[in-house]
């Protein structure tokens, strides 16, 4: 199946790594993802749902549940009741949050929201966050819960393949890979990208994927003169997808969604694409401003602007910050190091019975 979700890479690769071989792993599905469902659908499944699972346990008798959740309302109101129903029936549980909002700030204002947040990330036997922020975050908000950082990972392989092409002169690729939303900074991609052509520059954007704003962004490219210089390849995947990677010079992806650690992030500078994004959730952890890539602040399409013609004027440094953030995604974000994260945390807690 290919992913189409952070999650849903994320268990593929725990169940295609070498974890598998250490640990028996099964998958409950509690989402909607790839599933044709109606609203009436919908509601069956909501609530007959966590029923399902309980038996789930109760057949296979699992020692450990690994919930994999993020601190949004829609996946934390629905994911309670498999916590329980785990908890319940006195498994193990990991309880592994893949962004969304910090605790002290999903429920301003609402004390006994907020201290019903704390009852239940105290729950778990261990929370597995993704972030450095999140971690500190959670130690404040949580300070006797078991805490450990397990960031994302990928698997390079095909993305490292190819050498790094050289770029001293020509035209710039650029390049957004992942879901239309106007949250994701796509406008000011555009944005920026129509002020650098008027001032003369030689530049292409391809935005790859689909998502709510594809009707609305494909306007604007038209309203903007763009054409020439904007392409819409539509969702890739594989090949496809590794092929964009690999002919692009620079990642632009000014996000200010409540982003965990983007997966297009790593796979951008695994194959040698340069990103120019924000300082949000993980991102500050994986890449360094000026040698990794360069940070810029959120929705200012100006200052994207800025960066991109920064490293157009600068090719040098273009080719130093491309071999730099190759060489920081094979030392730390390996799908190899992801399994023996969870190697150690899935031991412990067994270690611990």
């Amino acid at each position: 199946m290919q992913a189409v979700s952070g999650v849903t890479t994320h268990l593929n690769q725990l169940f295609d790594s070498d974890l598998s071989k250490n640990f028996t792993l099964l998958h409950f599905q509690v989402g909607s993802e790839g599933r044709k469902e109606n609203i009436p659908q919908k509601l069956v499944r909501f609530f007959i749902s966590p029923f399902a699972f309980g038996v789930f346990l109760l057949r296979h008798r699992p020692d450990i549940v690994h919930l994999n959740t993020s601190l949004e309302p829609k996946s934390y109101w629905r994911d309670i009741a498999y916590l329980l129903v785990a908890r319940l029936l006195g498994r193990k549980v990991v309880y592994q949050v893949h962004g969304g909002a910090l605790p002290e700030a999903l429920f301003v204002g609402h004390a006994f929201l907020t201290g019903l947040l704390r009852r239940v990330l105290s729950m778990p036997d261990v929370v597995v966050l993704l972030a450095n922020v999140e971690l500190d975050a959670y130690r404040r908000f949580v300070p006797k819960q078991h805490l450990v950082l397990a960031a994302n990972a990928i698997d390079a392989g095909s993305l490292v393949a190819t050498p790094i092409k050289s770029k001293s002169a020509g035209s710039l690729q650029l390049v957004y890979l992942g879901r239309l939303a106007r949250n994701k900074g796509i406008y000011e991609a555009v944005e920026a990208v129509g002020a650098l052509v008027k001032e003369g520059r030689d530049l292409f954007l391809s935005i790859a994927g689909s998502g709510p704003e594809e009707a609305a962004l494909k306007q604007r490219v038209d309203e903007l003169g763009l054409s020439k210089h904007v392409y819409f390849p539509g969702p890739l995947f594989g090949a496809a997808k590794d092929a964009l990677w690999s002919a692009s010079d620079i990642f632009v992806f000014s996000t200010f969604h409540v982003e965990g650690l983007p997966y297009a992030l790593l796979e951008a500078m695994a194959a040698g694409a340069v990103p120019i994004t924000t300082r949000v959730g993980a991102i500050p952890d994986v890449m360094q401003d000026g040698v990794h890539g360069l940070l810029v602040e959120a929705q200012d399409p100006a200052g994207l602007a800025r960066a991109i013609a920064r490293l157009d004027d600068d090719r040098d440094a273009l080719a130093r910050m491309a071999a730099a953030g190759r060489q920081r995604v094979l030392a730390e974000y390996t799908v190899e190091r992801l399994a023996q994260d969870f190697k150690r945390i899935y031991a412990s807690l067994i270690k611990g019975d």
